[in-house]
């Protein structure tokens, strides 16, 4: 059965700064920025539903909830893409 309510994303100081350093990055992954706003603004005094922060986003709300899931599992590292199955690469690249 669902949860009525999330979990409350709560942020130390020095994970806000990492979060934030990422998002201003001109070299992050637009994935990874997207990920971490998406926490940032998870984590703010008003604690917005997942509905809330989906339409401010423009995302679905089961982005968000896997999105937060993931956060408060595994830290940082859970917004990081995970591997993908399937056959490795058979080419090289050019050199």
């Amino acid at each position: 059965m669902p949860l009525p309510f999330a979990p409350t994303v709560v942020l130390t100081p020095e994970d806000r700064q990492r979060l934030q350093t990422i998002t201003r990055a001109h070299s992050s992954p637009q994935s990874l920025v997207f990920r971490c706003r998406l926490i940032l603004r998870l984590a703010t005094v008003d604690q917005p539903s997942n509905l809330q922060v989906a339409n401010e986003m423009g995302c679905d709300r089961n982005t968000v909830i896997l999105w937060r899931t993931r956060y408060l599992q595994h830290g940082l590292a859970g917004l990081q893409d995970a591997p993908r199955s399937g056959r490795p690469r058979s080419f090289s690249p050019r050199r």
